[in-house]
C-alpha cells in the first residue's frame, strides 16, 4: 500500500460559470490543457471515463467516476481501479464575468514509488504542474476556446 498525497488549487477565470463550466465538462478535451494526461475517453456511461498519465517516464492507466454533479457548482470523482485517485473541482461566481475554480486532487503514491520518492518534493512538483494546468485552463476559457 502506497501513501496518500492531496493538492489543491486555485484561480480565478474573466468567463461567467457557465462558461467556465462548460469548458470544463468537456472531459476528453482535457490534455489541451492539461499537460501530463494523454487522454480521457468517455465510455458507454458517461460518469465513467477512461484516463491515461504520462509524465516523467512513468505512465498511470485508471478509470474515473463522476460521484457529484452539480451544473456549475461542482463535480466529483473518484478512480474504478488503477492509480487510486479521487478528487474536486468547485466553481465560485465572483461576479456575471468572473469565477473562481478550486481544484482538489488526492492520489495514492504507488507503493513501488513510495520508498523513492520524497514526499514533500513530489508534492511540490505535482502541485506547481497542477496550478500550471489550471492557469492554461484560465488562458483557455478566456481566450475562448
Amino acid at each position: 500500500m502506497g501513501r496518500w498525497l492531496e493538492h489543491s488549487v486555485t484561480t480565478e477565470v474573466q468567463a461567467s460559470a457557465e462558461r467556465v463550466w462548460a469548458v470544463w465538462s468537456d472531459l476528453e478535451a482535457m490534455p489541451r490543457w492539461m499537460r501530463w494526461i494523454e487522454s480521457v475517453t468517455t465510455l458507454d456511461d458517461p460518469d465513467l471515463t477512461d484516463w491515461t498519465l504520462a509524465a516523467q517516464g512513468f505512465r498511470f492507466h485508471w478509470k474515473a467516476r463522476i460521484t457529484q454533479r452539480v451544473d456549475q457548482q461542482q463535480l466529483h470523482w473518484e478512480s474504478v481501479g488503477g492509480l487510486p485517485t479521487r478528487g474536486a473541482v468547485r466553481f465560485y461566481p465572483e461576479a456575471a464575468d468572473r469565477t473562481v475554480v478550486k481544484l482538489s486532487v488526492t492520489y495514492e503514491l504507488p507503493g513501488v514509488l513510495a520508498p523513492l520518492m520524497e514526499p514533500s518534493i513530489l508534492g511540490g512538483i505535482v502541485t506547481r504542474e497542477l496550478q500550471a494546468n489550471l492557469d492554461r485552463f484560465r488562458d483557455l476559457v478566456e481566450d475562448g476556446g
